[in-house]
């Protein structure tokens, strides 16, 4: 729904996400049985109840199996926060009827949470969080062979996926016979999704360069959010500056002599490079077509002056983390992308089921 109140469009995103539904409901109604998601929840944090039953709500209008298994603290209030909650993931793992797991995070900060994220099993990473998802999504290696998901070794450039060229068609965004897409961590590709969908990328470009010619800011470089969304948007040809708490990164793929040598030896598709930037925040902001904001306070607002005119803003945190006369400079402002992040969700656990059938 679009409404028209100031200079910039308000878009929210029910119509984004509408097509996505009607994907994911085709998707449903071809599968052999319904795909079982197991989520975890092992946190008292409100934020992550409401997800959890946002997450139930969805899947159950949806036709989608969920299975809600609490554990520590959010099971009965008496264990701590998070206890239980690695053995959930473990028995979800083994249990062959399960297609899909999600653990509700943060539970125990960034170290420790990152390690639950390796211990779920990349056949039903549903958030795209497991180190291999994220190594083929920062090599720019977009199809895969399921297979190649079984060792536990780190990847190599030369086996770990299927190079964008070697296709039937190198314009296609269909992977090549033998091969699935790789799984993304799901709020980034909403984010992309939004984008696609604003115009932002050129789609009489071809695939894997549709968003050259931008120049995007990304303000948050977590690895759930920030950094695998700047990679996303800088291997589809952006200019991204990268924006952290203490430092500024510039990222970009094409047309840098800096690329010699970086190539992926089995591709001539060349992944990101990063940068280190000396820009300000306000001199990024002043030249950005596009500005996504995901930091996690109340109190962090990205200053309207400092706004290209025409620009492009989207919210992802909890809490809005731009000014309220936002549409004074922006032609569009998005300021949600939950409703799109869960079918992202529900097309990637899709996805995983297609894994056991190549």
């Amino acid at each position: 729904m679009a409404l028209q109140t100031g200079k910039g469009l308000l878009l929210k995103a029910d119509p984004i996400a509408a097509a996505f539904r009607d994907e994911v409901k085709q998707s449903l109604s071809q599968a052999t049985r319904r795909p079982r998601l197991v989520g975890i929840l092992a946190t008292s944090s409100a934020p992550s109840k409401f997800y959890a039953e946002f997450t139930k709500k969805q899947c159950e209008d949806l036709g989608v199996e969920f299975i809600l298994k609490k554990t520590g603290a959010a099971d009965t209030g008496d264990l701590g926060e998070g206890e239980g909650v690695e053995e959930a993931i473990i028995e979800a793992n083994e249990d062959e009827n399960v297609d899909g797991i999600m653990v509700y995070y943060p539970i125990f900060g960034p170290q420790q949470d990152h390690y639950l994220q390796q211990v779920v099993s990349p056949y039903k990473d549903v958030e795209g969080l497991h180190f291999k998802f994220h190594y083929n999504l920062y090599h720019n290696i977009r199809f895969i062979q399921p297979q190649s998901l079984i060792s536990s070794s780190v990847p190599s450039t030369a086996s770990a996926g299927v190079p964008l060229e070697s296709g039937a068609n190198a314009n296609s965004e269909e992977p090549p016979p033998g091969t699935v897409k790789s799984i993304i961590p799901c709020t980034p590709l909403a984010i992309v999704k939004c984008l696609e969908h604003v115009g932002v990328y050129n789609k009489i470009l071809p695939y894997g360069d549709r968003a050259y010619g931008r120049t995007v800011t990304v303000i948050n470089r977590s690895e759930v959010v920030g950094r695998p969304l700047a990679a996303l948007l800088a291997n589809d040809g952006a200019r991204v500056f990268s924006v952290d708490i203490d430092s500024i990164q510039f990222r970009n793929t094409r047309n840098d002599p800096k690329l010699r040598g970086r190539l992926r030896r089995d591709a001539t598709t060349p992944r990101h490079v990063v940068h280190p930037s000396t820009a300000s925040l306000q001199e990024c902001l002043a030249i950005s077509d596009v500005v996504v904001s995901a930091v996690p306070s109340a109190s962090y607002k990205v200053k309207t002056a400092w706004l290209k005119d025409g620009c492009v803003c989207v919210n992802v945190a909890a809490d809005k983390n731009f000014e309220a006369d936002v549409r004074d400079k922006a032609s569009l402002y998005i300021p949600a992308v939950g409703k799109v992040t869960i079918l992202m969700l529900l097309r990637n656990l899709l996805r995983l089921q297609q894994y056991k059938a190549v």
